[in-house]
């Protein structure tokens, strides 16, 4: 019969936490032992589901569920108790911050990465280069016409109130959104609408289509081509690549932190521990994001 290694490793760690008296030590939580549920941004999963595996396997006492949401139902989460960490895009406002003061809750905010918000279209657009002030133009609806296709442009995103939105809503200074702007559920529907419709053009984390080693990533890629942007035409087109998003050449970038309010020695502190660490920040940097502590080397995201 098999045992999985996490299994037999666990086996063999219980046995030596067992006391002389038989009894199993105490220790109910620490950095890699426990059990808790986090709630991520979805644009995100794809970093993540990679690094709670990775941690779990290397303490097999450990027990991570990750749900995946958007920014709006992870910070809402985060104040009804119902989890003690988030991975958002942002810090807490002065607002929230006063809020947990006046509870009395103590939290802390690590930064794990740089993303890069991503456009993505159907191979069959020849319009593949796109200017801030164009794509603002497009998103508050005073350019609704691709120049190469000639057919009315649709704009897909995740969620209303995902990370992404959020950011459009910023970058367009909060001017209302034309009605060809519409949500989907997540990034995965936005790469398939994006895959079937030629006239669409998507918005997505960089974290979805970058992993060169990722399998499915890698079909995620199949059948959409990567957007190059530019802040202005004369500072040049850039596509989300570690190197661009490192030096903000490409202009459509956010920070990934991590927010926790539990126990300096639990579990939560261990996962930020990792996260933040030599190894995580590996993970963080084969995903083709930017290690907040780490220097970005040049991936380059291929389209199919």
């Amino acid at each position: 019969m098999k045992t999985s290694f996490k299994s037999m490793t666990s086996v063999l760690l219980l046995a030596f936490m067992v006391g002389c008296n038989g009894n199993p030590m105490t220790v109910k939580e620490a950095h890699g032992i426990g059990k808790t549920t986090i709630f991520v941004e979805e644009s995100f999963k794809p970093l993540f589901d990679t690094s709670i595996y990775t941690f779990e396997g290397q303490n097999p006492l450990a027990n991570i569920t990750a749900k995946y949401t958007t920014e709006e139902g992870a910070i809402q989460a985060f104040f009804e108790k119902k989890t003690k960490m988030i991975c958002i895009t942002r810090e807490f406002t002065k607002a929230e911050k006063a809020k947990l003061l006046k509870s009395q809750i103590e939290v802390r905010s690590d930064k794990i990465a740089i993303d890069a918000v991503t456009l993505i279209v159907n191979p069959a657009n020849p319009d593949s280069t796109i200017t801030l002030a164009k794509l603002k133009r497009i998103l508050s609806g005073q350019d609704t016409v691709w120049n190469g296709l000639k057919t009315g442009i649709n704009v897909v995103y995740d969620n209303a109130a995902s990370a992404n939105f959020v950011y459009l809503r910023k970058l367009t200074g909060n001017v209302p959104i034309a009605k060809n702007v519409f949500a989907v559920k997540s990034n995965a529907e936005v790469i398939n609408y994006v895959r079937n419709n030629k006239s669409a053009i998507g918005i997505i984390g960089v974290n979805w289509v970058s992993d060169e080693d990722d399998p499915q990533t890698l079909r995620f890629r199949d059948g959409i081509s990567v957007v190059a942007v530019a802040e202005t035409p004369e500072k040049g087109y850039f596509k989300p690549y570690q190197s661009y998003i490192y030096t903000k050449e490409y202009p459509l970038t956010r920070d990934v932190w991590m927010i926790n309010r539990g126990a300096r020695t639990g579990l939560n502190a261990g996962l930020v521990l990792f996260l933040t660490g030599e190894k995580g920040q590996l993970i963080v940097q084969k995903s083709s994001l930017i290690p907040a502590n780490m220097v970005a080397r040049m991936i380059e995201i291929k389209s199919e």
